[in-house]
């Protein structure tokens, strides 16, 4: 099976989006499809017009033309955020992630509704520390509006070379606040995977940044780590993750798994294949709460999807992004491509989370003020610190941990301490 890519996400570090490696088809001669030569004379006419009318000469270039219309097809198909025209430029950042290393601001932006909407901010980035949201709108950068420009536009304005400032305007559709920030470009270390036995707990929170190579082997050291801490609980952070290798996430899914299948993959002509779970998984028994919001999408939904169908975990937080497709390269003649929905992914009972997302069963929204805390930050926090936050759906995802392990009675004092993290948890969420 080839690797798949999430929902197109321009990472404004000078990438485009994850998980390289799809199958590429090269076309050397186009034909016409059946019953298609009325529909291209029309566009050839529109061509013509704007080229012998249009009043503003020096705005007529063919390339632009051309690539304005191939978009127009693909946003046509609906699926948005996803299947995406790439011109050559855009081609050649593909894969950047994947080393590691970034430089720009860290967000993670899509055209939504003639809009750039952040999907997700990446950790560790400038945009992440200014606070910086999933689905907050950019309506300015340094001062001018980019409503009406492309995408690969606003990119260019907002990217740079690493040490210089850029000054974006930003809505939150949420609050309907708008503020300011000036985000000075770095170079970001992207790590797949961190964990942080959260303050006063018996609890590690894991947080997977995205599904990058190697992202499985990490958690399994992530929770060997664990194991060897004697900690009783896990919290699984997939919150603004926007996804990356399948086999990544079906290798995460499969720590926390016995038996089943991770996902089924739906083709073009409705044949179901099943992705079983790979055997060895370290921690299929951990009690566990996985948190989700608007940026969990694509692999990341996998896992979530897996564990809610298995009834392994509970998820935390708020309806997921909804990227549920394996996207196809097809290489043009120019060096430019078409990224495109060729197989849909279903959770193992079945359910399709394209465009739709996966709602959690504890619904928790965060204030447009709120930091997600990540293990980073953890590190260096007190109980009281955890106690205070404001971050409402990892405290909930606590607290549920808290009561399970009460639950189950587990020996060795684990009760005990349960007790004392859900009065940690229930201090701030009441």
């Amino acid at each position: 099976m080839g690797r798949p890519r999430p929902a197109f996400l321009f990472a404004l570090c000078l990438v485009f989006g994850m998980g390289a490696g799809v199958v590429a088809d090269r076309w050397t001669v186009a034909s016409l499809p059946p019953g298609a030569g009325p529909d291209f004379r029309l566009i050839a006419q529109a061509w013509n017009v704007i080229e012998h009318n249009y009043v503003d000469r020096p705005a007529i270039n063919s390339k632009a033309l051309t690539y304005g219309a191939i978009s127009g097809m693909v946003d046509a198909l609906g699926d948005t955020g996803h299947s995406v025209f790439l011109t050559p430029q855009m081609l050649k950042r593909l894969g950047v992630i994947e080393s590691g290393k970034l430089k720009g601001v860290g967000l993670e932006v899509q055209m939504k509704d003639r809009h750039v909407v952040i999907v997700a901010p990446i950790d560790n980035s400038p945009a992440q520390r200014a606070g910086l949201r999933s689905g907050d709108i950019i309506l300015d950068v340094d001062g001018q509006d980019i409503a009406g420009l492309p995408l690969e536009q606003v990119a260019r304005r907002i990217s740079g070379p690493v040490g210089t400032s850029v000054d974006l305007s930003v809505l939150d559709p949420r609050s309907h606040r708008l503020r300011s920030v000036t985000l000075v470009r770095a170079t970001i270390r992207i790590q797949s995977v961190s964990w942080q036995r959260l303050p006063g707990s018996d609890i590690a929170d894991v947080r997977i940044a995205r599904f990058n190579k190697g992202a499985a082997e990490e958690l399994r050291q992530a929770l060997r780590g664990i194991r060897s801490q004697h900690l009783r609980g896990v919290i699984l952070d997939l919150r603004d993750n926007p996804g990356g290798e399948l086999d990544e996430a079906v290798g995460v899914a499969s720590q926390f798994l016995t038996q089943g299948n991770v996902l089924l993959v739906k083709g073009a002509k409705g044949k179901i294949t099943p992705v079983p779970v790979k055997p060895g998984g370290l921690d299929p028994n951990l009690p566990m709460a996985v948190l989700v919001n608007g940026g969990t999408a694509s692999a990341a939904e996998i896992v979530a999807g897996a564990l809610q169908d298995a009834h392994r975990a509970i998820l935390v937080g708020e309806t997921t992004f909804g990227t549920g497709t394996v996207l196809r390269q097809f290489s043009l003649a120019n060096g430019a491509a078409l990224l495109l929905a060729v197989q849909e992914w279903l959770t193992p009972s079945g359910r399709s989370f394209w465009h739709k997302g996966i709602a959690p069963e504890l619904e928790v929204v965060l204030a447009s003020d709120a930091n997600l805390l990540v293990p980073a930050a953890e590190r260096k926090m007190t109980t009281e610190e955890l106690r205070s936050s404001n971050d409402k759906q990892l405290l909930r995802g606590l607290h549920w941990i808290a009561q399970k392990i009460a639950a189950e009675k587990a020996v060795g004092g684990v009760a005990g301490s349960a007790k004392s993290i859900a009065g940690l948890a229930k201090s701030k969420i009441g």
